[in-house]
C-alpha cells in the first residue's frame, strides 16, 4: 500500500477549501460588505441623543407650559438659563457617535436658548445717569454688619435699600449710614437709605398674615417683621416711588417640591400696591426670592422694567454670594429709564448688592 508523503499531506491541510478557484477571498468581501451596509448611517446613529436634543429645546421654549404642581415650573424658570449647558454635553455625544440627526436636532435647543437670552450677553449700559440706586439683603445671619455698611457707602448710591435688617444689626446700620444718608426710615426688616429727603413712608400689605388670624393682627402687632416700605424720594427731576421688598422665602420640601407659597401671595399682593401707585416714576428694590422668568413675578414684571435685562451686563447673579447661580435680587423701575445696572462685590451675606444707574 502506498502513502502520499508527509510533505505532501500537510500542505493539503493547510490549504483553504475555496482557496483553489480563489472563492474564499470574494467570500470575505462579501461578508465586509454585508457588515457596511447593515451599520447605520449618521442619520441613523444616535437617536436618543437627538430625541434628548428636542426635548430639552421643547422644555425651554415651551417652560411657561410646565405645571407649577409642586412648584416644578418655577423651580424650572428660576435656573431656566443653566439648561444651556446641556447644549454642549449632548454636542459632545453626537460627535462621538457620529450623529448628523442629533446635530441637527440640536439646532433647536440653540436657537430657543438664543432667544431667550442672547440678549443678555454683552455690556448694554449706557454712560450717565441721573441717580444711581442700590439694594441689598444683607443677612439676617450678616456677622459684621458695620463692614457691609461701609462697603455700600463705598458704592456711591443715592438711594439705598436694605432687607433683612434685624433688630440687633439695626443700631449698627443706622450708625455706619448715618453720615452718607442723612435721610433713612426702617419699617420691620426693610429699611430705605437715602441722600435726599424722603416722604410718604409707610408698610406695605404683602400679605405675610394670610387668613382670618392675620386680619384680625393690628398693624402695631404686625410691623416688626413688616417686609415691605413705600416712599417718595424727593429728587431734582420730581417725586420718586421707591419700594423697598423681601418677599417670602422658598423651600425644597422632601415631600411637596418647590415650596413657594409665601412668595407668590406676596408678589400678587405687591402687584396690587404697584398698579395701585399713583407715582408715574418708581423704583423697586427687593429680594424678591425669583428670578425675572419666574411665572409668579409676572404681576410684576409686566409692569415693571429689570434694570439688568434692560441695562446689565450679563446675566447679574446675585445668589448665593460665594458662586451665584440666579439673579433673585432685582431691581425693577417704571417711567425712568435704565443706564446701568452691576452687582457689588460680595459682603458678610449670603447674597450680593446690586446697583443700578437710572435717568429721566
Amino acid at each position: 500500500m502506498t502513502r502520499n508523503p508527509p510533505s505532501v499531506r500537510t500542505a493539503a491541510s493547510r490549504t483553504h477549501p475555496f482557496s483553489q478557484d480563489g472563492s474564499g477571498v470574494r467570500w470575505a468581501g462579501i461578508r465586509q460588505l454585508f457588515r457596511a451596509c447593515s451599520r447605520p448611517g449618521p442619520w441613523r446613529r444616535g437617536p436618543v441623543l437627538a430625541v434628548l436634543a428636542l426635548l430639552l429645546g421643547l422644555l425651554m421654549l415651551l417652560h411657561a407650559e410646565i405645571t407649577d404642581y409642586g412648584g416644578l415650573g418655577s423651580l424650572v424658570e428660576t435656573f431656566l438659563p443653566w439648561f444651556g449647558l446641556f447644549v454642549p454635553v449632548l454636542l459632545a455625544g453626537a460627535l462621538w457617535r457620529r450623529s448628523a440627526s442629533a446635530v441637527v436636532a440640536l439646532l433647536l435647543p440653540v436657537t430657543v436658548w438664543v432667544s431667550l437670552f442672547g440678549g443678555l450677553l454683552g455690556d448694554r449700559s449706557h454712560s450717565g445717569g441721573d441717580l444711581v440706586v442700590a439694594g441689598h439683603n444683607v443677612g439676617a445671619d450678616n456677622a459684621d454688619p458695620a463692614g457691609t455698611a461701609r462697603d455700600l457707602v463705598a458704592s456711591g448710591a443715592d438711594v439705598l435699600g436694605l432687607e433683612e435688617i434685624t433688630p440687633q444689626a439695626r443700631p449698627v446700620y443706622e450708625k455706619a449710614l448715618a453720615e452718607a444718608y442723612p435721610y433713612h426710615a426702617v419699617l420691620g426688616t426693610v429699611g430705605l437709605w437715602s441722600r435726599l429727603p424722603l416722604s410718604d413712608v409707610r408698610p406695605v400689605d404683602t400679605e405675610m398674615d394670610a387668613g382670618p388670624l392675620g386680619d384680625s393682627k393690628p398693624a402695631a402687632a404686625k410691623l416688626p417683621y413688616n417686609r415691605a416700605l413705600r416712599a417718595t424720594v424727593a429728587t431734582s427731576r420730581g417725586p420718586l416711588a421707591v419700594y423697598v421688598v423681601h418677599l417670602g422665602s422658598v423651600r425644597v420640601m422632601p415631600r411637596s417640591g418647590f415650596w413657594t407659597d409665601s412668595r407668590d401671595r406676596n408678589a400678587k399682593a405687591l402687584a396690587k400696591a404697584v398698579a395701585a401707585e399713583p407715582n408715574g416714576r418708581l423704583v423697586l428694590l427687593g429680594d424678591l426670592n425669583g428670578t425675572t422668568d419666574d411665572r409668579a413675578l409676572a404681576g410684576l414684571t409686566s409692569r415693571l422694567r429689570s434694570v439688568q435685562d434692560a441695562a446689565g451686563d450679563g446675566f447679574g447673579f446675585t445668589w448665593p454670594a460665594t458662586f451665584p447661580v440666579a439673579r433673585i435680587d432685582q431691581i425693577l423701575v417704571r417711567g425712568v429709564e435704565p443706564e446701568s445696572s452691576w452687582v457689588l462685590p460680595p459682603t458678610g451675606s449670603d447674597h450680593r448688592p446690586v446697583a443700578a444707574g437710572i435717568s429721566w
